[in-house]
């Protein structure tokens, strides 16, 4: 059973860093539109009925628009995803992309609410990294319980 157990983490930090990889490489995909190509494609959205595709795409790109947001998520995002791949470091790994999969996870929560597939996904990809952290608790609890005198 402790077998099976080691070998479904093994497949969680496998298919965690896998798509947070996926995803890093995604961010340096397409160039950074211009302030006014956002702007033209905001305006098609621009009817109540589309505010929740307006939200996201100002969202978006507002991120690609500081110069430098995208770019650090992206980083992070490969960086953070090699960790979890290495054996000594997916403790670090997961850790690391705790407050990222808990972000990507929200956008999809509160920005698109109807796409429940891709809720679920995300969910599960946070469920998947709080499991890799709680998995090494021995190694933080101390930072948190503190032992009666």
């Amino acid at each position: 059973m402790e077998k099976t157990i080691a070998i479904i983490f093994i497949v969680f930090r496998l298919f965690l860093g896998g798509m947070m990889i996926y995803g890093g490489i995604q961010k340096f995909d397409k160039p950074i539109p211009s302030p006014t190509e956002v702007v033209e494609k905001a305006q098609q959205f621009s009817s109540p009925a589309k505010e929740n595709t307006l939200q996201k795409i100002l969202y978006i790109n507002g991120a690609k628009q500081t110069g430098y947001f995208w770019q650090v998520l992206g980083i992070c995002e490969l960086l953070f995803g090699m960790l979890l791949l290495l054996q000594g470091t997916g403790f670090v790994g997961a850790l690391f992309l705790l407050p990222i999969t808990l972000h990507i996870f929200l956008f999809h929560l509160f920005l698109e609410p109807d796409e429940l597939v891709e809720l679920l996904q995300t969910g599960l990809l946070l469920v998947i990294n709080i499991a890799l952290v709680l998995r090494e608790k021995e190694k933080w609890k101390h930072l948190i319980w503190i032992k009666p005198i």
